[in-house]
């Protein structure tokens, strides 16, 4: 990647989808350990708007499935890398620009605890945006179907959620169950029924 690559202006916005191995809320979200000593889960991106440079990401979906032994701020993760196979050419590379972690944003903080990478692998999104019930399935790789996150005695649906000034993937969120949460392409897990999550996202750099 060239240095002007890396340097260009770059701003994005949309939804952002996560799941994992942990208990509902997710402890990691307030710099806690994972529920179970390590973290098995995935982010995906749906843009609305964004660009990098001149190059407009409107509407293109991207993904990162990922395993670590402990703890994600302990590094030695393995990853997979899915990218809407919509996108073009100059999309796709203005999209893995920012998925290496050389322009700055999240992807930068994820990309430096992993030690292998599995991708890009450019799939068809199926996305469906309904708040505790969004379903997305890419490819064969990564399905993710949502549901609200319900009392255990009585079966009253909860909306809980949570605001984090400091987080780095999103600020405020809200929280759900993952009624469906598996992966299969490079890493592998089926986690469903546990912790999932839907918020807005607004990025931009360098």
């Amino acid at each position: 990647m060239t240095q002007t690559q890396t340097t260009t202006n770059w701003q994005l916005k949309g939804t952002v989808l996560i799941a994992c191995n942990c208990d509902y809320g997710c402890p990691c979200n307030f710099n806690a350990l994972p529920t179970r000593g390590d973290c098995e889960g995935a982010w995906t991106w749906h843009i609305e708007q964004g660009q990098v440079g001149d190059v407009r990401l409107d509407g293109l979906n991207f993904a990162a499935a990922a395993d670590w032994p402990a703890a994600i701020h302990q590094g030695n993760g393995e990853a997979t890398i899915l990218v809407d196979e919509r996108a073009d050419e100059r999309q796709r590379e203005a999209i893995l620009t920012l998925l290496s972690g050389k322009a700055g944003g999240p992807w930068a903080i994820i990309g430096a605890t992993l030690s292998k990478v599995h991708g890009p692998h450019f799939v068809p999104f199926d996305l469906k945006l309904d708040k505790e019930r969004t379903t997305l399935r890419a490819g064969n790789a990564l399905t993710l179907e949502m549901e609200p996150i319900r009392n255990p005695k009585s079966g009253a649906e909860v909306h809980p959620g949570a605001i984090l000034p400091e987080g780095f993937i999103f600020k405020q969120g809200q929280f759900a169950a993952s009624k469906v949460f598996c992966v299969d392409d490079g890493v592998s897990y089926d986690h469903s029924g546990k912790y999932a999550a839907f918020a807005p996202f607004e990025y931009k750099g360098p």
